[in-house]
């Protein structure tokens, strides 16, 4: 017997709500498996953002800043996961970051969450977020004030960083902007591939970096 057509709506709907779930639910923590290191271009922020926070425009020639380390699945993430550490950071903790994340208040955000959902304290969290960001090289040709297609900005990070290829990251934009890098990682640092977030990549292009202040 043919299903009734709201029959075969609700089905449709329940399929998709099952494969959107690993981005929805809360999540446990320590359970996920790799890492995407999320790097802003502040140039573009501070220009493009309705209410920029001061403690990252007024960094002295600000380029990339980390916007976060994010615990992911191979589909999906999971946040704001239910944790017994301490949801606000230390003074110490703020100050051993500022160098890569100058933002206090983005610092407690993304612990809140992102952070927790790792698993680890948070001084072990944080100074695995800045061995992430250290890790990485920072193409030398990215200097701002150019135009350049996704793709050769990503050209432009296999280029200075051995082991990283284009499938482990993606370009991110806004209204014709570089906005930022997201990188893939596993638990220990290593770069590899991740189809969802690289299938995320911008598709626009050319698209504008705005210079370096």
């Amino acid at each position: 017997m043919p299903l009734h057509p709201a029959l075969i709506l609700r089905a449709a709907f329940a399929a998709f709500l099952l494969a959107i779930a690993p981005a929805l639910a809360d999540g446990r923590a320590g359970d996920f498996d790799f890492y995407i290191l999320s790097l802003s271009w502040l140039p573009t922020y501070c220009a493009d953002d309705d209410d920029p926070d001061p403690s990252q425009c007024r960094v002295a020639d600000r380029g990339f800043s980390v916007h976060g380390l994010w615990p992911q699945y191979e589909r999906g993430y999971p946040e704001f996961c239910p944790s017994s550490q301490a949801r606000w950071l230390a003074d110490e903790t703020v100050a051993m970051i500022r160098h890569v994340m100058p933002s206090a208040g983005l610092a407690r955000y993304q612990w809140r969450k992102h952070g927790m959902c790792s698993g680890l304290d948070e001084a072990d969290y944080f100074a695995l977020l800045v061995a992430a960001a250290e890790s990485v090289a920072i193409p030398g040709a990215l200097t701002g004030g150019q135009r350049l297609f996704p793709d050769k900005i990503e050209a432009a990070f296999v280029g200075a960083n051995p082991g990283l290829s284009s499938d482990g990251m993606s370009v991110q934009c806004r209204g014709g902007r570089f906005t930022e890098i997201r990188i893939c990682m596993t638990k220990d640092l290593a770069f590899r591939a991740c189809d969802e977030v690289d299938a995320d990549t911008c598709r626009a292009g050319p698209i504008e970096i705005p210079p370096v202040e």
